[in-house]
C-alpha cells in the first residue's frame, strides 16, 4: 500500500541516486547485487546484537532496491534483472526471519505462520505477473496490497527494536501478509476471468 501511494514522496531522492550511480558507471543488477549484501548484513547485525545498526541496514537495501528498479527503467530492463531483484528480496526477509528466530527462539510458531503467509501471498503475486497480460511501469504486472514491501520493513523494524512485542508483531505481521495474499487471490479472479 506505502509503495504504490506513498513512492511519489520519496522518489526524487531515488531518481537522483540512480542517476549519480548511472553516471558513475553502475548498473542496476550491480545495486541489485549491493542490496542483496546490505540486506543479508541486517540479519548477521542482528544476530550480533545490534538491532538498531540493523534496522538502518534494513532500510538502505529497500532503498538501493528502489533505486535498482528506477536505474533499470532509465537505461534497459532485463528479465534477468527482474528475476534477481524478487529472488534477493525474498532472500533479505528470509535471512530477516532466520536470525529473529535464532535470537528469539520461543516464537519459532509465529515466525513460522509468518513464513507461510508470505511464500502464499508472493506466489500469488508472481502467478499473476506471470500470466496477466496487463504490465505497469515494472517489466510485470504489479499487485499492489496492504502488505507490499515498505509495510513488511516496517514490521521487521518493529519485531527487531521491541523484542517484547515480538510475539504479537510477528502475528501481526502473519494477518496482515494473509490478508494481502487474500485480497491479491480476489483481485485475481476479477481480472483474469
Amino acid at each position: 500500500m506505502l509503495d504504490t501511494h506513498a513512492r511519489k514522496f520519496v522518489q526524487p531522492s531515488i531518481d537522483r541516486t540512480a542517476s549519480y550511480l548511472l553516471e558513475k558507471g553502475r548498473t542496476a543488477n550491480e545495486i541489485t547485487v549491493l542490496a542483496l549484501f546490505v540486506g543479508v548484513g541486517t540479519s548477521v547485525l542482528y544476530v550480533l546484537g545490534f538491532p538498531i545498526l540493523a534496522v538502518v541496514f534494513l532500510w538502505l537495501s529497500g532503498f538501493l532496491d528502489a533505486v535498482d528498479g528506477t536505474m533499470a527503467r532509465n537505461t534497459k530492463t532485463s528479465p534477468f534483472g527482474t528475476v534477481m531483484d524478487i529472488t534477493f528480496d525474498r532472500v533479505v526477509e528470509i535471512g530477516m526471519i532466520v536470525a529473529i528466530a535464532y535470537v528469539h527462539p520461543e516464537v519459532l510458531w509465529p515466525l513460522l505462520l509468518l513464513s507461510v503467509s508470505i511464500i502464499v501471498s508472493m506466489t500469488i503475486f508472481l502467478v499473476v505477473g506471470a500470466v496477466s497480460e496487463k504490465a505497469g511501469i515494472k517489466s510485470f504486472y504489479y499487485q499492489a496490497g496492504l502488505a507490499e514491501r515498505t509495510e513488511g520493513f516496517v514490521l521487521f523494524s518493529v519485531m527487531l527494536l521491541f523484542p517484547s512485542f515480538l510475539f504479537w508483531s510477528t502475528l501481526l505481521f502473519f494477518a496482515v501478509e494473509l490478508f494481502t495474499g487474500i485480497q491479491r487471490f480476489m483481485e485475481a479472479k476479477r481480472i483474469l476471468k
